[in-house]
């Protein structure tokens, strides 16, 4: 992952204030985690952050622990595209990646995010209740134009 800019005071005081009106403590490593998912063009895994902020002194496993965290209290997506890797990503704010259907490749398990793209879930005849609700994730697999 490319490095870009360190947060300003003023974007590290917004984000602890968000933290800590969700009764969550502002600690150096969940604001690095945050500060990551910040930056993110692309849901990125646990390994994927880990790695980046592992020279700032943080381990993977409090790493893991504040992306759960963060996701448990809505400000993070934790999804699985199928390749059996929790992926996450911002829910809202600058940087945020939003809920659509992802893209993943099935030869060299490439993820690739289809903005602009509609997918309607149209249950028929005994499909669970759950098809008519709004919490869907859909995931998209194929070969990427690269594999192809």
């Amino acid at each position: 992952m490319a490095k870009t800019r360190n947060l300003t005071a003023t974007e590290r005081d917004e984000i602890k204030a968000l933290l800590r009106a969700a009764g969550m403590r502002a600690t150096g490593a969940r604001l690095a985690v945050f500060e990551q998912l910040r930056r993110a063009k692309q849901p990125l895994t646990h390994g994927e952050i880990a790695d980046v902020v592992a020279e700032r002194g943080f381990d993977r496993a409090t790493v893991y622990r504040n992306l759960t965290d963060l996701a448990e209290k809505g400000f993070a997506i934790r999804t699985d595209l199928g390749d059996h890797v929790w992926r996450f990503a911002l829910r809202a704010g600058e940087g945020a990646h939003g809920e659509h259907p992802h893209f993943t490749c099935l030869d060299c398990g490439s993820v690739e995010c289809l903005p602009e793209v509609d997918v309607k879930v149209i249950p028929k005849g005994k499909a669970p209740r759950a098809l008519a609700k709004d919490d869907l994730e859909v995931q998209i697999k194929g070969r990427c134009d690269d594999c192809d």
